[in-house]
């Protein structure tokens, strides 16, 4: 099980909104949107379920980014 600088507060990324070039704002791991208990269950086992194929395999910890301008999302695989 790696860990997540995101998720644990490490570190932090400035991304550039693929659509319009704004600022995209971090707002959490895409599984913790699935349903109300996601966020409560063990995140390698989600990550068994999410559907994307090797996330697990490579270590990385799909997060969910919103442009604040255009409303785009995007995720993005940050690597523990």
């Amino acid at each position: 099980m790696g860990i997540c600088p995101i998720c644990n507060g490490l570190e932090e990324r400035s991304l550039k909104c693929s659509e319009c070039g704004g600022a995209l704002t971090e707002n959490g791991r895409i599984m913790d949107f699935y349903d109300d208990y996601s966020p409560y269950m063990p995140i390698d086992q989600m990550k068994l379920e999410d559907g994307f194929k090797d996330d697990f395999k490579k270590e990385t910890c799909p997060h969910l980014y919103k442009c604040m301008d255009c409303g785009h999302e995007e995720i993005q695989f940050i690597q523990e």
